[in-house]
């Protein structure tokens, strides 16, 4: 999924040296360098967010960087939105391992690959590895062609990324699918280790299946076959805003500005290479027009609290919520350029900040922000 096939052959390669290996040491020896490898490619791979929350979210979050958090040098308290996603869903995981081994008949808690620890239920880890494909699949697919919203997650104060309760919600939905994937593991491991004790004459050499219904499914004489759905696709949101179930890239609401936009840049070009002498001179015009009001402009009749800070942090942001033909009338401009100073691709001159400052509004809160900042 990630397109590095040199960074697979080297896992490859580990995956082929299990066979020579007997000592289990040697084997949890062979699995951490080939994971070190493989987490090593998620390093770069970006965490994308909604365009209105792009600004808003700390920047160790725009990253996976690593599987490993800071807080505890292990998987553990999360620190980024994609690890605090996997942390849930492998304990969804280990849960439907837990409830599968029960029902075979097996403790939990008595493990193979992973050694005994006070609550930890073991042989359930053991189990969940044949999962962690899956979920990795699943949450690489999510960081790869959706994005993330802000108001999904949230920061405590130790840095711990933590899920707001819809989410958790969503991400819970996909149980069930975790489950019947473990299933048939489960079923095959309870014979597996009934098969390597003595059993005494008036024990059954079968067991029952009873999660998959194997066995009833042969004595009818018809062919088993475990029938398993793919992951779930996460549901598609809106670029701008964050609005789900859209089916393409904007809702209805944000296509419409964003066409608008591109129509201003398309203009804009135009604008850039005038064909005709006639064009040029208008332009030429508007451009010394511009320009003797700046000259002429008194910086004095700008309020103190007007700052450039105070544009770039307050006024700028909710000039994204306007429409462009609203900047462009409010600085008596070009939509294009209206459209470049909503985007922050360009700053106005400080004669248009008081006319902008007016049309993002709140100016009460703009002076409480100036008294508090002072």
């Amino acid at each position: 999924m990630l397109g590095n096939t040199v960074a697979a052959d080297v896992i490859l390669r580990f995956k082929a040296q299990l066979a020579e290996t007997n000592d289990i040491n040697a084997i949890r020896l062979v699995e951490s360098q080939a994971a070190k490898t493989f987490w090593s490619q998620w390093a770069d791979v970006p965490i994308r967010w909604v365009r209105k929350d792009q600004d808003r979210v700390p920047a160790h979050w725009k990253r996976f960087m690593s599987r490993m958090s800071p807080i505890t040098h292990s998987p553990r308290l999360a620190t980024n939105p994609a690890n605090a996603c996997m942390n849930l869903l492998h304990t969804l995981c280990e849960a439907e391992c837990r409830i599968a081994l029960i029902a075979t008949g097996l403790d939990p808690e008595i493990g193979l690959m992973h050694r005994d620890a006070p609550g930890r239920s073991s042989l359930a880890n053991d189990l969940q590895e044949i999962l962690r494909p899956m979920v990795d699949s699943f949450v690489l697919n999510w960081m790869q062609t959706e994005l993330f919203r802000k108001a999904d997650f949230w920061e405590d104060k130790n840095g711990n990324c933590r899920l707001m309760s819809h989410l958790c919600a969503k991400l819970s939905e996909t149980s069930p699918i975790w489950g019947r994937a473990v299933a048939p593991v489960a079923e095959w491991v309870a014979p597996a280790l009934w098969s390597s004790i003595r059993k005494s004459a008036n024990k059954s050499p079968t067991l029952p299946t009873r999660l998959t219904q194997r066995r009833r499914s042969e004595s009818r004489g018809n062919e088993f076959a475990m029938r398993l759905e793919p992951t779930p696709n996460w549901a598609k949101i809106c670029e701008i805003c964050g609005a789900e179930r859209v089916k393409n890239r904007y809702c209805k609401s944000c296509a419409v500005e964003v066409a608008r936009e591109n129509m201003a840049q398309v203009a804009l070009i135009g604008h850039s290479k005038p064909r005709t002498a006639k064009v040029r001179a208008r332009i030429s015009q508007t451009l010394s027009d511009h320009a003797v009001a700046n000259s002429w402009w008194d910086p004095s009749g700008l309020r103190k609290w007007l700052t450039e800070k105070c544009y770039r942090e307050q006024i700028q942001p909710r000039l994204r919520d306007k429409k462009i033909r609203e900047i462009a009338e409010a600085m008596l401009v070009s939509e294009p350029y209206a459209a470049l100073v909503r985007s922050g691709r360009r700053r106005p001159h400080p004669r248009h900040w008081k006319a902008l400052a007016e049309l993002a509004g709140h100016l009460p809160n703009l002076q409480g922000w100036v008294r508090e900042s002072n």
